[in-house]
């Protein structure tokens, strides 16, 4: 069983910069492909960015591509979402996923096995 826990969300203004992250307690971690889904309100869990196995391999989601980056540190156990120049609508709550079975960049929500509690991004104008 893979936990995840998300940290780094808050209140920032339009334009900011914020960084989320994820920590999972399991030695494995680097066997894992993982990705970010935040979900507003009255909304489905968007895909944004995943990341493979290693880090090497990386997808954005077109709302976020070129003013996000998405990286995995291994001897950390740690994922992070580095999100520059935000904007009103990138405001949800953060959900990480990790999936233990399969290789590659994962881009469906369906696919992961394990989530994370969330944290929340609040983008104000």
């Amino acid at each position: 069983q893979v936990q995840l826990l998300e940290s780094g969300g808050g209140l920032v203004q339009v334009g900011d910069s914020l960084r989320v992250s994820c920590t999972a307690s399991e030695d494995t971690f680097s066997k894992l492909p993982m990705g970010w889904f935040p979900q507003a309100p009255g909304k489905d869990r968007q895909f944004v960015a995943a990341i493979s196995r290693s880090g090497t391999g990386t997808n954005y989601g077109d709302s976020v591509k070129g003013r996000s980056t998405i990286s995995k540190d291994n001897n950390k156990n740690a994922m992070f979402l580095q999100m520059n120049n935000l904007k009103p609508e990138d405001t949800a709550v953060y959900y990480c996923a990790a999936d233990e079975r399969r290789t590659g960049v994962i881009s469906k929500a369906w696919l992961y096995d394990y989530w994370g509690q969330g944290t929340q991004v609040t983008v104000s104008s």
